[in-house]
């Protein structure tokens, strides 16, 4: 009789690990890593590089450019609107940074001087 218990606690512990290692793969393998305006990189206008694309919360934006012309601003609606910065906003600088997406609409532009207004700006819907 407790060699039967053995039996089915061992059973169970696996089923429970083959469980974890399916979740935890799910998980990674639902993600995706987009670079924002394709080949070309974050820049003016990056128009239509998301067509066809279906953004998920917890997929990666990567933003490439060159630092010394170019940032990433991670904005709110009214922000992203009026190519404003608020004090709170998290600023990026790296030239190759990767943004997780949450859900909902995420917003982004450039904040150097003229950049969002000329078109450097990106709003992107995650489900």
């Amino acid at each position: 009789m407790a060699q039967a218990r053995g039996s089915a606690r061992s059973a169970m512990a696996l089923l429970l690990a083959l469980l974890l290692v399916m979740l935890l793969h799910g998980q990674v393998a639902e993600s995706a890593i987009y670079t924002v305006g394709g080949t070309g990189g974050w820049g003016f206008n990056p128009g239509s590089w998301f067509n066809g694309k279906r953004f998920r919360a917890g997929d990666a934006l990567v933003f490439k450019y060159n630092p010394s012309v170019h940032n990433v601003v991670a904005v709110d609606a009214l922000s992203y609107r009026n190519c404003k910065t608020p004090r709170s906003a998290k600023v990026y600088r790296s030239g190759n940074d990767r943004i997780t997406l949450a859900r909902g609409a995420n917003y982004f532009i450039c904040n150097f001087p003229g950049h969002c207004e000329a078109g450097m700006k990106v709003v992107v819907k995650a489900a």
